[in-house]
């Protein structure tokens, strides 16, 4: 390697860094509050889920050194956010006997729960227990729609076509909509 060639390299070294922080700040700037979500969605024990989104951010960060412009910066960012959170989640399945079901279980399991009051937080926390027994691909794909993602673009993250996409979200619709006309019960 000539000087010239080693100046210019060690010259776009800072620039590399430089632009995978800005990367970084504009993703957790603009997309902060939905990776807190995520790894609600993800994670219910607190302690645990502070764990995962700082993993999810420094993974991020780390992402943004390959990072080419070939996706939506959005996309990247689920990308990411979706497999430090699907890895998190078969770690800890390893750790925990309760095991994770798919739409066809969870629409076979009777609901056992009594009636409870309508309160939209209390539903809200029902719902997102129900989204934390899906496993990680068919909780990925409903979180993504919750987010505002359309068929082709969380198709584009998880390597789903935008059909099996919009098959898999109306099925996880219809549900959390018959779950939600029995009265809100779920499978506590």
């Amino acid at each position: 390697m000539s000087t010239k060639e080693l100046v210019s390299t060690i010259e776009a070294i800072p620039s590399t860094a430089s632009r995978q922080n800005e990367l970084y700040d504009e993703a957790a700037a603009e997309y902060g509050a939905a990776l807190e979500r995520l790894a609600r969605a993800y994670e219910a024990d607190a302690d645990l889920r502070r764990d995962l989104l700082q993993e999810i951010h420094v993974e991020l960060w780390r992402s943004f050194r390959t990072f080419d412009g070939r996706c939506s910066l959005r996309s990247w960012i689920y990308r990411v956010a979706h497999n430090v959170a699907a890895s998190h989640v078969i770690r800890q399945r390893r750790t925990k006997t309760e095991a994770l079901v798919g739409l066809e279980e969870l629409e076979r399991q009777p609901d056992t729960a009594g009636d409870q009051a309508p309160d939209r937080a209390h539903a809200l926390e029902r719902l997102l227990r129900l989204i934390q027994q899906l496993k990680p691909l068919d909780r990925h794909v409903i979180l993504s729609y919750l987010e505002g993602l359309d068929a082709a673009e969380i198709g584009e993250i998880t390597g789903l076509s935008a059909t099996n996409v919009a098959t898999k979200v109306h099925r996880i619709k219809n549900l959390l909509a018959r779950w939600f006309q029995q009265g809100g019960k779920s499978n506590d």
